[in-house]
C-alpha cells in the first residue's frame, strides 16, 4: 500500500496529452545532463494539519486571547470565593477562632484568651440578635399600626388646616389623597422597573464577584497580564510577605504557615515606610531558624518580586526574629545627591565631637561617622569607590584645623594629590621604594606615638592621622632590609611586607593599633580584595571603625567586617560589583546602627576631584602653611669615602661593580643611582682610585684607609 500511495505522489496530477505515434526523447548533448533531484514522498495529511494547529494555537495572538478569557472568568470564580468567605467570616466566628490558633501556635497565650474573649462576647451578641428575631414580627405589626394611625391622623389634621385656610371642605382629604397618588406612583415604577432589573440582577452579580477579583488578582499566575506576573514595583503588603516565606523552601515554616488560622498573618510586626522602602519584623514559628531564613535571600528577594540586592535580613534584639528591609524596585539604582560638603561652603569639622558626613542609609536617613580615637579599615573589591570613600573622610577632617596628616598612596594615580600643601607627608606611588617610604613614614609615626606616651600626663597632642591607600601593596612587597657585614658581604635583614613578628609595616602598625588612640595617632588603611596574606587577622581585628564594599565571597565579608557582624546579617559579598559602587557595610560604634544590628549599609556621597581640590584648598586657608615632604629624608649627610670602606669589609680588593651594588644596598637613597664614572669621581686625587687587577677594575682596601687617614679636615677628599 505504501508503494501505491508513493507511486501516486509520482505520477503527474494532469493527464498526458495523447499523441499520434511513438514519440523518442530528443539526444541530449553530452556534459549538459541535469541531475535529477531527489524525490520524497510528501508528509501525511495529519502531520501538517497538526503543525497548523500548533502554530494557530501557539501564536501570540491566540495564546492572549485564550489567557484573556480564561483570566477574567477566573476573576468571576475567585470573586465569588472572596465574597463567600467574608460573608461566612461575618456571621461566623471562624474570624475569631483563626486568629486564637495562630497566636496559640506563635506561644502567645495572652492574646490567645484575648481572641477567645471577643469571640465569646461575639457569639452573646449573635444570641440576644436571633431571640429578638422572635419577637420582632409582633414587634412590627405593633409599630406598623401606630405608625399607621398616627401618620393618617397628622394628613387629616393638615387637611383641616387647609380647608380653614381655603375656606374649601373638601380640602380636608387633599394630603390624604395625594399620599394616596405618591404610594400608586412608586407602585407602578416598581411594576416597570421590576421586570428588567430581575433580568439584569445575575449580569449585576457577576460584575460585582468580577470586580472584587480583579481587584484581588484572583486569578493564576499563567492568567495574569505580563507586567502583572512579572509583579515589578509591586508593594509590599503582609499576604506577599506570609506567601514569600511560605515559599521560601524552608519546611518547617511552611507547615507551620498552613497550620496557622490566619495563614501566618500573626507572624508579621506592622509594615512601616523605612526610606526608599519598607521594614516588617518577622517572628519565626518554633522550629525555624533565623540563619534559614538569611540563607535563602535570593529566593525570599524573588517571592517578594525584587532583585536580590533589593532586599536586606537583618537579626534585631528580639528572639527569632528576623527583620526584612525591602527597597522600592529600582530606588537603590538611583543616586544619593551631593555631599554636606560640597553644597555648604560654611560646614566646619570637629575631630573630638564632630561627625563626618558620609552618606545615607537605606532608610535615606543622613549616615555620619565620629572618627574620634578611632582606627579605620576600608575594603573592598577593585574600583568599587574604595579611595573617594576614605578620601570624603579625611576631606571632613581636613576642615579641623588641628588634624595633622600623613599619606601614603601605594597606588600613586594622583587621587590624593590635592592634600599636597596639606599633608605632613604624601608618599605617591606603588613600587617597592614607595613602600620602603611609606613603612618610614609609619615608623616615624610610632616614634611620635612613644614620645606623646612620655609625656607628662594630661598633655593634649593634636590627632595625627596615618593613611595608608593600597596597604596590600605594602603587606605584599617582597623588598627586605639590607646591610653589609663585617666582611664587606650584603645580607638581607627584616623585610618590610608580610605578617610576621619581624615585618616592618606589620609590626609598625600594630603598635600603633595598640596604643596610638590614646595620644591621637589614629591608623587609616584602605586595602582591595581582602586575604589572609595581604590583610592579617592582627592588623584587621585591631581597626576600630570596618567598612566593606562589594566583595567576592563570604569569607572575604568575615575578614573585613568580623563573624560577629556577619552572623548579624552583614552580606558586603552580596552587593553588586560595578552597580552597588560606594555602597558599604559598616560596622562600628561611631555610626548609629538600629537597635539589635550589628551593622548598617551606608550609600556614600561621591567627592569628585575638582570638588576634592576645593575643599582641600578651604582647608590651607585653614592653616598657616604646611610644608608637603614627598620623600622619607635618610636624616644624616653620607660620607661616600667612609660607606666605601664600609662595603669593602675586610676585603682587600672589591671589583667597582660590586662596591656599587653593596653601596647601593647599604644607603639606597644615595647610592642607588651611581655608576662606574660617579665612583671614579669620589675617589679622584685620594690616592685610592679604581685600579686594574687581573683585567678588571677594582677598589684597594689598603690605599682607602690610607686616604681616609690623610684626608684634609675640609674634606677636600670626600665628594659632596
Amino acid at each position: 500500500m505504501s508503494e501505491n500511495v508513493v507511486r501516486l505522489f509520482k505520477e503527474p496530477t494532469n493527464p498526458p496529452e495523447p499523441t499520434s505515434g511513438p514519440q523518442t526523447p530528443p539526444p541530449t548533448q553530452p556534459g549538459t545532463e541535469k541531475p535529477t533531484a531527489p524525490v520524497t514522498a510528501p508528509q501525511p495529511l495529519w502531520v501538517r494539519s497538526g503543525r497548523v494547529v500548533r502554530a494557530t494555537v501557539t501564536h501570540p495572538h491566540v495564546s492572549g486571547s485564550a489567557r484573556l478569557a480564561a483570566r477574567h472568568s477566573l476573576y468571576v470564580a475567585g470573586g465569588a470565593r472572596i465574597v463567600t468567605r467574608r460573608v461566612w467570616e461575618s456571621r461566623t466566628t471562624a474570624r475569631y477562632e483563626r486568629m486564637m490558633r495562630a497566636a496559640e501556635a506563635a506561644g502567645n497565650t495572652e492574646l490567645a484568651a484575648e481572641w477567645e474573649e471577643r469571640g465569646q462576647r461575639f457569639r452573646d451578641a449573635r444570641h440576644r440578635r436571633r431571640m429578638d428575631l422572635l419577637t420582632a414580627p409582633a414587634d412590627a405589626a405593633r409599630g406598623l399600626a401606630i405608625g399607621t394611625g398616627a401618620g393618617i391622623g397628622a394628613l387629616v389634621a393638615l387637611g383641616v388646616v387647609l380647608a380653614i385656610a381655603n375656606k374649601d371642605v373638601t380640602d380636608v382629604m387633599t394630603p390624604l389623597m395625594a399620599v394616596v397618588k405618591l404610594i400608586k406612583l412608586l407602585i407602578t415604577i416598581v411594576t416597570v422597573v421590576w421586570g428588567p432589573l430581575v433580568s439584569l440582577a445575575p449580569f449585576l452579580a457577576l460584575l460585582g464577584l468580577w470586580a472584587v477579583g480583579a481587584h484581588q488578582k484572583a486569578a493564576p499566575q499563567w492568567a495574569l497580564p505580563a507586567n502583572v506576573r512579572d509583579g515589578e514595583g509591586e508593594p509590599i503588603t503582609p499576604s506577599i510577605v506570609v506567601k514569600a516565606l511560605r515559599d521560601l523552601g524552608v519546611p518547617a515554616l511552611g507547615r507551620a504557615i498552613k497550620e496557622m488560622g490566619d495563614a501566618g498573618a500573626s507572624m508579621l510586626g506592622p509594615i512601616r515606610i523605612a526610606g526608599c522602602g519598607v521594614e516588617v519584623d518577622v517572628t519565626l514559628p518554633s522550629g525555624v531558624s533565623t540563619n534559614e531564613v538569611q540563607a535563602k535571600r535570593r529566593k525570599l528577594a524573588e517571592n517578594l518580586t525584587r532583585h536580590e540586592h533589593e532586599v536586606f535580613i537583618t537579626i534585631p534584639t528580639a528572639a527569632r526574629t528576623v527583620r526584612l528591609w525591602v527597597a522600592d524596585s529600582g530606588a537603590l539604582d538611583e543616586p544619593i545627591g551631593p555631599s554636606p560638603l560640597v553644597t555648604d561652603e560654611t560646614l566646619t569639622a570637629d575631630y573630638k565631637k564632630g561627625k563626618a558626613p558620609w552618606g545615607q542609609d537605606l532608610r535615606g536617613d543622613a549616615a555620619a561617622l565620629s572618627l574620634y580615637q578611632r582606627h579605620l579599615l576600608v575594603t573592598g573589591l577593585s574600583n568599587q569607590g574604595k579611595t573617594v570613600a576614605l578620601r570624603s573622610l579625611a576631606l571632613w577632617l581636613a576642615l579641623d584645623k588641628s588634624v595633622q596628616f600623613l599619606i601614603g598612596d601605594l597606588k600613586g594615580i594622583g587621587d590624593w594629590a590635592m592634600f599636597d600643601g596639606l599633608a605632613t607627608t604624601l608618599i605617591q606611588g606603588p613600587t617597592d621604594e614607595h613602600v620602603i617610604q611609606v613603612t618610614e613614614m609609619v615608623e616615624g609615626a610610632v616614634e611620635e606615638m612613644n614620645r606623646r606616651i612620655q609625656a607628662p600626663p594630661g598633655t593634649t597632642f593634636p590627632p595625627l592621622i596615618v593613611l595608608v591607600d593600597e596597604a596590600q601593596v605594602a603587606f605584599m612587597c617582597p623588598a627586605k632590609t639590607t646591610y653589609v657585614s663585617e666582611k664587606g658581604q650584603v645580607k638581607s635583614g627584616a623585610p618590610y611586607g608580610g605578617s610576621k613578628a619581624d615585618s616592618r609595616y606589620f609590626m609598625a602598625v600594630r603598635k600603633i593599633h595598640n596604643q596610638g588612640r590614646a595620644v591621637n595617632v589614629l591608623m587609616w588603611q584602605g586595602t582591595q580584595d581582602p586575604t589572609n596574606e595581604n590583610l592579617p587577622k592582627l592588623v584587621r581585628e585591631g581597626a576600630h571603625t570596618r567598612a566593606s564594599l562589594a566583595l567576592g565571597t563570604e569569607s572575604q565579608a568575615r575578614m573585613a567586617l568580623g563573624d560577629k557582624a556577619v552572623d548579624g546579617g552583614a552580606a558586603p559579598n552580596l552587593l553588586r560589583p560595578g552597580l552597588d559602587r560606594g555602597t558599604l557595610v559598616v560596622a562600628s560604634d561611631g555610626i548609629t546602627i538600629p537597635a539589635g544590628q550589628s551593622s548598617i549599609t551606608v550609600r556614600t556621597h561621591y567627592i569628585p576631584d575638582d570638588d576634592a581640590r576645593a575643599l582641600t584648598d578651604r582647608a590651607k586657608a585653614l592653616r598657616d602653611g604646611v610644608t608637603t615632604l614627598t620623600v622619607i629624608d635618610p636624616g644624616e649627610d653620607r660620607d661616600p669615602l667612609a660607606d666605601i670602606l664600609t662595603v669593602l669589609g675586610t676585603t682587600a680588593r672589591v671589583y667597582t661593580q660590586d662596591v656599587l651594588k653593596r653601596l647601593s644596598a647599604l644607603a639606597p637613597q644615595t647610592y642607588s643611582s651611581w655608576t662606574n664614572g660617579d665612583l671614579k669621581r669620589v675617589l679622584d686625587g685620594t690616592g685610592a682610585e679604581p685600579y686594574k687587577s687581573d683585567g678588571r677594575m677594582v677598589v684597594g682596601r689598603e690605599r682607602l684607609t690610607r686616604a681616609l687617614a690623610n684626608r684634609d679636615e675640609d674634606g677636600s677628599a670626600s665628594a659632596s
